[in-house]
């Protein structure tokens, strides 16, 4: 009788099947990759991005990414959420924006299912990709933002937004944010593995990178952001020993990030608009047209109507965005779209903690895109993030991962291998590995694609 357990003990399969499934999964990690690699390139939509993304959802029908049935509430509510939108289309009749801003919408809730699918199995060469073709995304928008903002190339303009940096995006709110997630990534990297001159340069730049958005949103999400990460994984690291040391060196992160903000605001082409876009209220968000003033308008709209107002048309009523993602999930999606949209952020804040805080082989991109949600969950109050690309990212990655963990520990207590505790002091043995520079092959790659399987 074959041992299902043991993925060694797993029958021959016959050659033509296995090379055109092994084809299809590495035409995925390289789609995979190229998809990422250009998630920065934001000047124009649909960007480069967005028609791979639809590639990639090609190739993952093709390669079989599975659909896991425990994602079907993620389904279920990004559908409620668009039918909210289209139905709020009704009243705006055929106009071009208005079609075109639901159709994104569409096309983000499908990027969201994606992700979640090609996550699910807790795939960790997939884990890997996503990684370093994300930070050379950042890292490639960032090396933009100074050639624009210091000049160093005729027609370097085009990086700037009124002297703060956009990069390769539109709009330097948006790129601000788009730093965090891999930054997050790195930073959790050096407080588990320790500190390595390659990562110290890459989140020396990123974070030069933020700072130069002059995105007071940015600045609070990536601080949100960062705190939860450490917190978390303090929390969830067994061994006093290593938690001080993760302590003290996000203790040493966190000066150095300040001495850094410091040096460059010492530079005087930044030191006026530092401080002009450090003050925590600006002209813009008070007295009347201003952002606090039309969200106080916007709640008295939203009672008077329950369908919603379309895309577009509160900006075309009142002269201007409420700048407030929960706000327009009601004013564009209607009562019906902004209450699945809320249940979506509340409850993927809820079950990422939950996952967030299980031992498992991926748990610390979990706990990154954890962090990363929480404090873009908290920019959504005074930024609209519904058509942020990273935010589906990240909302993909969190549920995806959860799947992940919750097959991971029923295979571990169906097969009786290791208890939770043991388990989790496995992972502190990897993480204490990690601080020594050593490697943590804890699991070999066939062991956890059987392990996160889909239930």
């Amino acid at each position: 009788m074959i041992d299902v357990r043991n993925p060694a003990a797993a029958p021959a399969v016959s050659t033509e099947f296995t090379r055109p499934a092994a084809l299809a999964q590495r035409l995925l990690n390289v789609v995979l990759f190229i998809t990422m690699l250009t998630s920065s390139l934001a000047f124009v939509e649909p960007s480069p991005h967005d028609a791979l993304m639809l590639v990639l959802l090609a190739t993952c029908v093709a390669a079989r990414v599975p659909f896991d049935r425990k994602l079907v509430p993620l389904l279920a509510l990004l559908t409620i959420w668009l039918v909210g939108g289209l139905l709020s289309l009704i009243q705006v009749g055929d106009q071009a924006k208005p079609v075109q801003y639901a159709g994104t919408s569409v096309y983000l809730a499908l990027a969201a299912i994606t992700f979640a699918c090609l996550f699910s199995t807790g795939d960790l060469v997939r884990l890997n990709i996503l990684r370093r073709a994300y930070i050379s995304a950042a890292l490639i928008a960032t090396a933009a933002g100074y050639i624009g903002f210091f000049h160093l190339l005729p027609g370097a303009g085009i990086f700037l937004d009124n002297e703060r940096v956009s990069a390769t995006f539109k709009d330097p709110n948006v790129y601000g944010p788009f730093l965090i997630f891999p930054l997050l990534l790195l930073i959790i990297n050096m407080l588990t593995r320790g500190a390595r001159l390659s990562g110290v340069a890459a989140v020396a730049a990123l974070l030069g990178g933020l700072f130069l958005s002059f995105s007071r949103g940015a600045w609070t999400h990536f601080a949100i952001s960062a705190v939860v990460a450490v917190a978390v994984l303090v929390a969830t690291t067994p061994d006093p020993r290593l938690r001080a040391r993760i302590i003290i060196w996000g203790v040493f992160a966190a000066i150095a990030a300040v001495l850094l903000v410091f040096a460059l605001a010492s530079i005087d082409s930044i030191h006026d608009l530092f401080v002009e876009r450090a003050k925590a209220i600006q002209p813009y968000d008070v007295g009347p047209g201003g952002r606090f003033w039309e969200q106080r308008l916007a709640l008295g709209v939203i009672l008077d109507h329950p369908n919603g107002m379309g895309p577009f048309e509160f900006s075309r009523v009142f002269g201007t965005q409420q700048h407030d993602v929960y706000m327009q999930g009601f004013l564009v999606y209607g009562w019906l779209g902004g209450a699945a949209y809320m249940t979506i952020v509340a409850l993927t804040l809820v079950i990422g903690l939950f996952a967030a805080r299980v031992p498992s082989p991926w748990q610390d991109y979990l706990i990154a895109a954890f962090a990363g949600f929480v404090g873009e969950a908290c920019e959504g109050l005074i930024v609209d993030t519904d058509h942020w690309r990273h935010f589906f990212l990240l909302l993909g990655l969190i549920w995806g991962l959860t799947v992940a963990t919750i097959n991971f520990r029923r295979r571990q207590a169906w097969s009786g291998t290791a208890s939770p505790a043991s388990h989790a002091s496995g992972v502190c043995a990897q993480r204490a590995a990690r601080v020594a520079g050593q490697e943590t092959a804890h699991y070999s790659e066939p062991q956890l694609r059987s392990v996160a399987q889909p239930g």
